[in-house]
């Protein structure tokens, strides 16, 4: 017996982002689209709980504690009264620590495999509320489609989206998602940082499908401190700009950078564009809303 679950990352098209509260977070206002790049988690029955990885970066993937998936798997049977006895296994397709929720996805996919595994059929607000605990993308990796994310991300409410296409340029290395948020206090100290908020023209733009409008409302706030602490990811923006892209932004906190292209064409060009400039170590085409974490048909 096993359970697999399918689950996408997610693209930012606006992060706005609050100054810092006294816990440490930042009030958001970010809307997320899950898009159609995957990992997938299957829980096994085991004596005790155990993680392994395959795929690209999976040597960058901690296989302890730490991990959120074991840690999700902790959770849910903390909450159940019984052992996580179970082996989780990542197909890792998301790049690592490269602001696409990889980490998130994970948590959460493995959330919703140990809850059919062990036939809790725990209510969707409970798991909800676990992937809140677990960090505040986890929610989002859920659920999946398009949604506004407040609070510090994992309040979550559904929103429209038509169909778009993207690609992505994964870069060397991992960029710390608590030190670009640090960096975003440093490059903000002693100014006014408005309340976050959403963007009506962006969130029209998004459910009207018309990639010109969305390509002239993306926005990230964290992209400045992104570039900052990684100044090469500016060269492979202006490659893929150069190369057709209608818009390009940093992922949520980086490194990976996002480009909105008119159709799947002009992705592909893009992305060779992108592979054969050397400023990306791998390029993933993808196409946006996708569903959030899915069990599959066994």
């Amino acid at each position: 017996m096993s359970v697999t679950v399918r689950v996408p990352a997610k693209v930012n098209v606006q992060l706005a982002v609050g100054g810092a509260r006294p816990d440490g977070f930042h009030d958001l206002a970010n809307v997320f689209l899950a898009v159609s790049l995957f990992d997938e988690v299957t829980a096994t029955p085991a004596d005790g709980l155990t993680v392994t990885c395959a795929g690209p970066d999976a040597g960058q993937v901690p296989l302890d504690r730490t991990n959120l998936a074991a840690r999700a798997a902790e959770m849910l049977a903390a909450r159940a009264g019984i052992e996580p006895d179970v082996h989780l296994h990542i197909a890792k397709n998301i790049p690592v620590a490269g602001g696409m929720a990889g980490g998130s996805a994970d948590g959460a996919a493995a959330l919703l495999a140990c809850d059919a595994l062990w036939g809790l059929d725990t209510p969707r607000s409970e798991l909800l509320g676990i992937c809140a605990v677990l960090g505040s993308d986890v929610p989002f990796s859920l659920v999946g489609g398009a949604a506004l994310g407040t609070g510090r991300g994992e309040l979550l409410t559904p929103v429209d989206a038509g169909t778009f296409h993207w690609v992505f340029a994964v870069a060397d290395g991992g960029l710390s998602t608590p030190a670009v948020f640090r960096e975003f206090d440093r490059l903000t100290a002693g100014t006014t940082v408005p309340e976050p908020e959403a963007s009506p023209a962006l969130l029209a733009a998004l459910a009207s499908g018309d990639p010109d409008a969305l390509a002239a409302t993306l926005s990230n706030d964290l992209q400045a401190a992104a570039l900052s602490l990684r100044p090469s990811l500016a060269d492979t923006l202006a490659v893929g700009n150069g190369a057709g892209a209608l818009a390009a932004l940093v992922s949520g906190s980086g490194p990976t950078t996002a480009f909105l292209v008119r159709d799947p064409q002009t992705a592909a060009e893009v992305a060779a564009a992108l592979e054969a400039s050397g400023t990306c170590r791998a390029t993933r085409v993808t196409s946006s809303p996708a569903p959030g974490a899915t069990v599959l048909p066994t």
